[in-house]
């Protein structure tokens, strides 16, 4: 009843569907909704039968492709990945709900949305370091021409930068691989044979190979100093497409950083404080530049480097607690970051400008508009009661645990995204009307039903993140415990 590969399958087959349909064809948007919303739901009955008690990998499928280059199509999820799971296929969603704006070319539009879908879901099931890497690349393919063919003024530049970055970052991550293959006795891609080989590694192996992961995770994460393709890419990039790049693309590195941590820990222990560093810079960094910007879309992606830095950090303290808030966070920032993008998108379609400075007094126009963008900058800022206070609130507590009164420089970060926020809202919402944007029409209710979903995710956990903590417990304990043996 409950297969993997079925859910991966699921927009693949919406994606065959559409390339056999005419195009312009009014069926093709239907179909691309039909499959996501299937895909979704089957996604989320894994949650009847899914074993909260349990750090093992779950509904495991293990196919052998090639003996000899002990590469298999392996898939499962874990506390880890499911999370993960869940949120693409609801942004995957989202992000077809928010696309009616496109109109040229929708045919191969929808077909590389759903296939981008796939491509994600296999980063977060494979158990196979070869399929991953597939899946990982795969990710390129589509992303390229959605940018490159429905992007902005820049968007060859964008999809260009965006590829070379990640494929730089994808070869330190292959010759780490190629690298844990030879350690592994049997020369197999297996997750857990070469988790079993990795651990048996000197510690400067494990520094040196743990390198090469964090160059290939970090460019996606993405971390200083290799985030250079992301502001372009978020800007240029159609709305919808933003939804996945900050909701779901940089939690794969986030997600593949993990993955190599637990398999090399004597590596992360000892660049625990460099770790520690590189997050910490990252977040006054990256709040600092989002609070210079006056182009929307730019300063969400710069405040997404500023949010990544506490998944960074929560990883860095190799601590239980500290370990749950990056987790809550990576889900907590895909549902404020999908909302963001989503309502920024559909204000530029009304008014096709980002300028902050263009705004003013659109809550007399659009009151729909001003609640639902001033909820999701609330959120995040990590207000309580909002699923990004409990994923910050466990972060800084895990940094007091370890490092003591560093955890300032957090709170100091807070306070700058706190800053850029109000100052948004203020100039979005209040101040003088501009007689311009007297006509805007307010969010449709196909639009409120798409913002309102990603709304209520990140208020519900905010008020009851037991739902979300539940998933992930047994197996941040079972991360924390292999550190808390070592240390």
């Amino acid at each position: 009843m409950y297969s993997l590969t079925l859910l991966l399958l699921l927009p693949i087959i919406g994606a065959v569907v559409i390339s056999i349909l005419p195009h312009q064809s009014p069926l093709i948007r239907k179909i691309a909704l039909l499959f996501s919303t299937i895909t979704l739901l089957y996604s989320a009955s894994f949650l009847l039968a899914f074993d909260v008690s349990s750090s093992a990998i779950q509904f495991s499928k293990i196919i052998p492709w090639n003996t000899r280059m002990g590469t298999s199509f392996a898939l499962g999820i874990d506390g880890i990945s499911f999370p993960m799971v869940l949120l693409a296929t609801l942004l995957s969603f989202i992000a077809i709900i928010a696309s009616r704006g496109i109109i040229e070319h929708i045919k191969g539009y929808y077909l590389l949305m759903l296939l981008l879908e796939a491509a994600m879901l296999g980063v977060f099931m494979a158990q196979d370091w070869s399929l991953f890497y597939v899946f990982w690349e795969l990710t390129l393919i589509p992303l390229f021409f959605l940018i490159d063919r429905w992007g902005g003024k820049r968007r060859s530049m964008a999809s260009l930068n965006f590829v070379l970055y990640t494929m730089g970052g994808s070869v330190f991550m292959l010759l780490s691989l190629l690298v844990l293959f030879d350690a592994t006795p049997g020369h197999s891609f297996s997750m857990p044979a070469i988790l079993e080989g990795a651990r048996t590694l000197p510690e400067q192996t494990q520094i040196l190979i743990f390198l090469g992961f964090l160059i290939g995770f970090g460019v996606k994460m993405p971390i200083f100093p290799i985030h250079g393709w992301l502001p372009l890419a978020h800007v240029e990039a159609p709305s919808p497409v933003s939804i996945l790049l900050s909701g779901i693309l940089l939690k794969m590195g986030a997600y593949g950083l993990i993955r190599s941590a637990y398999m090399l820990p004597q590596a992360i222990e000892y660049l625990q404080i460099f770790l520690m560093i590189l997050a910490l810079f990252s977040l006054i960094y990256g709040g600092l530049l989002a609070w210079r910007q006056s182009d929307l879309k730019a300063m969400i992606a710069y405040s997404s480097i500023s949010h990544m830095g506490i998944v960074l950090l929560g990883i860095a303290t190799l601590n239980i607690t500290g370990f749950t808030g990056a987790l809550m966070q990576m889900i907590a920032h895909g549902l404020v970051a999908g909302a963001l993008f989503l309502l920024i998108g559909l204000l530029y379609e009304r008014t096709h400008t980002r300028e902050v400075t263009d705004y003013g007094s659109l809550v007399k126009v659009t009151p729909r508009f001003a609640v639902f963008t001033s909820l999701a900058f609330i959120a995040a800022v990590g207000i309580p009661g909002t699923a990004g206070f409990i994923a910050e609130l466990h972060v800084i507590i895990g940094t007091f645990q370890e490092w003591g009164w560093t955890v300032i420089i957090v709170s100091l970060a807070v306070m700058i995204s706190a800053a850029y926020a109000a100052r948004t809202m203020g100039r979005l919402f209040t101040g003088p009307s501009r007689s311009n944007m007297d006509d805007i029409s307010d969010l449709q209710p196909v639009e409120v039903f798409a913002v309102s979903i990603l709304v209520f995710g990140f208020l519900f956990l905010g008020f009851f993140p037991s739902y979300a903590l539940d998933l992930m417990n047994a197996s941040a304990a079972n991360f924390s415990q292999l550190f808390a043996q070592n240390l």
